[in-house]
């Protein structure tokens, strides 16, 4: 009997592990437009057609009909898709939500408005395919770290509700967010208070100022831009604080919903948590919010 009950529980630690293992992979990646068909594309393949890949939660956990488009960060240079991309889609998983992990263009080869037209036609492409994906078209987010934080807060100002006498059926959809989740987002292109990388590798190297106030995404705010769900550290030294202050700010003005969480400690680019113990708690403070919000049951 001993042994029975080891190797039984040997089986449930292996199933665990497998589990655990299966859902940090990434699943099937989906280019955003037809081969040759990508909007000012410079070349093709990898890093010149950007990419969507789907993470759906297992047939184990219930299905919430909730998906967010995941923006990892990295400056608009680079993406850091593993700790702000998969591990963020195997977390969305656990709780039902169906994730789409968005690998948008960036420099050196691509600036404005490059990755904000891929992340808008994530958004179209979600919606679009919702009941295939079995997804609430009224329930998807975008989630971003750092510079995808400020494309994230990009799709909650600058959207649309899509070409209504387009021949391509996803351009007909809406790009507009039904809730966004910027953690440690850069959002201001206007100094003191930019991340001067992000905002040469978005805007170049002497951007106008009317480029500068569109991606300013603090003054964008408006009574339309949805519900708004805000991470950061007062330590930060890359991405200062104030950037989420100042959206914050102005959603509180422009009467959005909004909650936010600035942790006392923690340095930049923590992902889900990084070891940090305060900093970690932020998922579910999400998830508390998400069904505050009746997204979540």
């Amino acid at each position: 009997m001993v042994l029975r009950n080891v190797f039984v529980m040997c089986l449930l630690i292996a199933a665990t592990a497998f589990a655990a293992d299966e859902k940090i992979l990434p699943g099937e990646t989906i280019t955003l437009w037809p081969a040759g068909e990508t909007p000012l594309a410079k070349d093709t393949g990898k890093g010149h057609e950007p990419t969507l890949t789907i993470s759906l939660p297992s047939k184990h956990v219930p299905l919430s009909g909730v998906a967010v488009v995941v923006c990892p960060g990295g400056g608009y240079g680079h993406l850091a898709v593993d700790h702000e991309g998969w591990q963020v889609a195997a977390w969305l998983n656990t709780h039902g939500i169906a994730a789409f992990v968005l690998q948008y263009r960036h420099a050196p080869d691509y600036g404005e408005p490059v990755p904000l037209m891929d992340a808008q036609r994530a958004i179209r492409t979600v919606r679009h395919r919702a009941a295939e994906w079995k997804v609430d078209p009224e329930k998807i987010g975008v989630l971003g770290f750092s510079a995808g934080g400020h494309l994230t807060t990009s799709t909650a100002v600058h959207w649309d509700l899509g070409e209504g006498k387009s021949a391509d059926p996803i351009d007909r959809e809406s790009s507009r967010p039904n809730f966004v989740v910027p953690v440690y987002p850069v959002v201001t292109m206007q100094d003191p208070h930019t991340h001067a990388g992000s905002r040469k590798n978005l805007l170049g190297d002497a951007p106008s100022e009317e480029l500068v106030t569109k991606y300013s995404n603090e003054l964008q705010v408006n009574a339309e831009t949805p519900p708004t769900f805000l991470v950061h550290t007062t330590e930060d030294q890359a991405v200062p604080v104030q950037n989420s202050l100042l959206f914050y700010e102005a959603l509180v003005n422009a009467g959005v919903p909004v909650e936010m969480h600035i942790f006392e400690k923690g340095r930049h680019g923590l992902g889900l948590g990084g070891g940090d113990a305060a900093f970690a708690k932020w998922p579910d403070l999400c998830i508390q919010w998400l069904r505050i919000r009746e997204l979540l049951e």
